[in-house]
C-alpha cells in the first residue's frame, strides 16, 4: 500500500517477452496487484509472465483472445481495477520505458486529494530533446498543442504519455467500454475527464528510450489518425460539457470561427481562379477574404481564452 491506499498497477503487453520480466521484478514493494494484460502476444510474453506468478502472488494475468490494442488492454485493466475497489490505478507499459522511481511523485497528488488523474510528462525535462528521437519529439509536440485544444487542459504536455495514475472516482465514473482502444487512448481520456470536470496534474518523469523495446506506432499515420480523433472529441466535448451540462458562450466564438474560417477557404479558391482567369483579383473579393481571415483567428482565439478561463482551476 501507498499511504493506506491501495495501488494496482496496469500493464498493457504485446509482444514484450525480452523486457515485462524487467518491469514486474523492478516493481515497487508498495504496489499491492500488477495486473498484466497479454494483448494477445505471438511470442512468448504470456509464458514469461506465468513463469514469474508462480513466485509473486501480485501478479494477476488477463489474456486477450483477440489483440484490441494498447487502448483496450488499458481498459481491461482499469475494469478489473474497478471491479476489486483499488484506491489509485497506475498504468506502466510492458517494454520498460517508465521508470518505476516515478512512481512515487505520480502518486503524491493523487492519493493526497489534489487531482484525481496525474500523468507522466518526459518533455519538461532538458533531456527529453536529447533521449527522445527527433521523429517521435516532434510528432508528440504537435499531437500535445492538438490535445490541448480537444481537451481543455491547456497546462498538460507530452499528451501521449501513457505513464499515469487515476483515482476510484475517475475509474468508477468513466464507461471504459467507449474510450479509444489504440494509440489516441491517453487523448481519449483527457477530454472525457474534462467533460467531467476531473483535475489532472503533470509531474515531470524521466524519458527511457534505447532499450531494446519496439514501437509499433506508424507516427505519420498515427498523427492523421490521432488528429481525426481529436477534432470528433472536440466537437463531442463542447456538446457534452457547454451545451448539454451547462452553457457557455464560447461555443458561438468557435462555432462563427469555424463558418468563417470555411468561408475563408471559399474565397481563396474564388480568386484563384478569378486570377487564372481573368489576371486580377478584384479588390472587394480580396477584402472579404481578409476580413473573413482575420475574424476566424479572432473568434478562435476568444474561444480558446473562454476556454482555459473555464478549465483554469482544473490543475
Amino acid at each position: 500500500m501507498f499511504k493506506d491506499n491501495k495501488i494496482s498497477v496496469v500493464i498493457p503487453a504485446y509482444n514484450v517477452e525480452k523486457l515485462i520480466g524487467r518491469v514486474i521484478l523492478t516493481m515497487p514493494n508498495f504496489i499491492d496487484k500488477m495486473v498484466v494484460v497479454d494483448d494477445n502476444s505471438t511470442d512468448k510474453t504470456n509464458e514469461v509472465v506465468q513463469g514469474l506468478q508462480g513466485n509473486n502472488k501480485k501478479i494477476i494475468l488477463i489474456k486477450h483472445d483477440k489483440n484490441q490494442g494498447v487502448g483496450g488492454a488499458i481498459a481491461t485493466g482499469y475494469k478489473w481495477s474497478r471491479d476489486n475497489d483499488f484506491d489509485v490505478a497506475i498504468v506502466m507499459a510492458g517494454d520498460a520505458q517508465m521508470d518505476p522511481d516515478d512512481l512515487p511523485r505520480l502518486l503524491e497528488p493523487v492519493v493526497g486529494g489534489e487531482v484525481e488523474y496525474s500523468k507522466g510528462n518526459r518533455l519538461s525535462t532538458g533531456e527529453a530533446f536529447k533521449k527522445i528521437p527527433r521523429i517521435k519529439y516532434f510528432g508528440n509536440s504537435i499531437l500535445s498543442f492538438l490535445t490541448k485544444i480537444a481537451s481543455g487542459y491547456w497546462h498538460v504536455t507530452d499528451s501521449q504519455s501513457g505513464y499515469t495514475a487515476i483515482n476510484k472516482k475517475a475509474l468508477k465514473t468513466i464507461d471504459w467500454a467507449e474510450m479509444y482502444k489504440r494509440y489516441g487512448q491517453p487523448n481519449d481520456l483527457l477530454v472525457r475527464l474534462n467533460v467531467y470536470n476531473f483535475k489532472v496534474r503533470d509531474v515531470a518523469i524521466n524519458p527511457i528510450y534505447n532499450i531494446g523495446e519496439k514501437s509499433g506506432i506508424k507516427l505519420r499515420r498515427e498523427i492523421f489518425t490521432i488528429s481525426w480523433l481529436l477534432l470528433k472529441l472536440f466537437i463531442w466535448r463542447l456538446r457534452e460539457k457547454y451545451i448539454i451540462r451547462d452553457f457557455h458562450p464560447l461555443v458561438f466564438f468557435y462555432f462563427l470561427s469555424g463558418l468563417l474560417s470555411c468561408a475563408t477557404v471559399f474565397f481563396v479558391v474564388r480568386l484563384a481562379c478569378l486570377w487564372i482567369k481573368n489576371g486580377y483579383v478584384p479588390p472587394t473579393t480580396a477584402l472579404v477574404l481578409v476580413f473573413c481571415a482575420v475574424m476566424a483567428m479572432q473568434s478562435g482565439f476568444f474561444a480558446m481564452w473562454f476556454d482555459m478561463e473555464s478549465n483554469k482551476n482544473l490543475k
